[in-house]
């Protein structure tokens, strides 16, 4: 099997603030929103960072035993949706959940299904959403797992079946 190339901004191997419980936090690189006040500016160049493979990261994930989910941060994930969706349903075989981090609302990911397959398959294999463009108006530094009071936080599940968003519950 060969490994699936992915281009990465970075990895913190433990987090506690990037979804609930102990997670790996993997930031991918390129950004088209390039949202003013964003986190991780360093991460919306398309040609920086460095490749990764996804294989890689489910085995150092693997190997963490106080693991208990993956988020999928950047840059945008689902400018990566193909291999974040296999990352993804790499990390629920192994009994982690799964974080994604978009600047795309729910509902312009689904709109985009037809023309961004992966986008779905992507969406599929995420438990919670965080969706919206950071808006540094309404940022907030109260707010759980998200940075301005326009974001949302998702349970994707609900919000598939519900084909509208479901806020996730702690």
């Amino acid at each position: 099997m060969s490994d699936t190339k992915i281009k990465l901004a970075g990895i913190i191997r433990e987090s506690f603030v990037d979804g609930p419980g102990v997670r790996m936090a993997v930031f991918v690189q390129g950004c088209p929103h390039r949202c003013p006040g964003c986190h991780n500016p360093q991460s919306w160049d398309f040609d920086g960072g460095y490749w990764g493979s996804v294989e890689k990261i489910i085995a150092v994930a693997k190997a963490n035993s106080l693991l208990q989910g993956i988020t999928l941060s950047g840059g945008e994930p689902f400018c990566h949706a193909e291999p974040l969706a296999k990352l993804a349903a790499m990390a629920h075989e192994i009994g982690l959940n799964v974080v994604t981090f978009s600047g795309y609302t729910f509902e312009e990911l689904t709109a985009g299904f037809s023309t961004n397959p992966f986008w779905q398959e992507l969406l599929q294999n995420t438990d919670i959403l965080i969706d919206g463009k950071f808006v540094l108006a309404q940022k907030s530094l109260e707010l759980k797992f998200r940075g301005s009071k326009n974001q949302r936080v998702l349970d994707v599940k609900k919000s598939l079946e519900q084909n509208t968003p479901v806020e996730w519950i702690d």
